[in-house]
């Protein structure tokens, strides 16, 4: 083999274990989840809870275990939700942009000590997202339903066109903004 040959052999190993090595990290916080759901037993039953990050004082909840408990509710679901978006490789990926916005809500929601009624109105806020996302799904579904009846491409092959590939989870976001 060629000094070229040997390089890109190099780089395509390098490439394949750190893509192993993401893809365990992922699999591990997944599988991790309901361990992490039950942090909330460890909280104390207290109005105050003194951390190494400074104390809480818990306000609406009474009790410091209960607020962490009503956070595990929201905090989880949107890690889940997060690794899905970055890691789904479909066309329609976008959609999962409203359930990440809701349970963004829900979890400045469980923080703020002056809300009275968590989960109540959240759907306003998401309206605006909505607008934007069900559309832009639409449209881009009425593309490629057009292109397969201009074309003989089958659907993963339209799928694949219109997927944007960022190589690394900061790029996926820079695309955004």
């Amino acid at each position: 083999m060629t000094k070229e040959n040997l390089k890109f052999q190099h780089t395509d190993k390098r490439g394949y274990s750190r893509k192993i090595l993401n893809g365990s990290i992922i699999a591990s916080l997944i599988a991790s989840t309901p361990f992490l759901f039950y942090l909330y037993e460890y909280v104390p039953s207290t109005e105050n809870w003194e951390t190494i990050f400074g104390t809480y004082h818990s306000n609406e909840y009474g009790d410091a275990n209960v607020a962490m408990w009503v956070l595990s509710m929201k905090i989880i679901p949107l890690v889940l939700s997060l690794i899905w978006f970055f890691t789904c490789r479909h066309w329609w990926y976008h959609v999962l942009i409203i359930p990440i916005a809701m349970f963004s809500f829900q979890c400045i929601g469980a923080l703020n000590d002056d809300v009275r009624f968590m989960d109540e109105f959240h759907i306003v806020y998401l309206l605006p997202i909505m607008a934007i996302i069900f559309p832009s799904i639409y449209l881009i579904r009425a593309k490629m339903f057009s292109k397969i009846n201009d074309a003989d491409k089958t659907m993963e092959e339209l799928e694949e066109e219109f997927m944007l590939k960022p190589k690394t989870v900061w790029e996926k976001v820079k695309q955004y903004f």
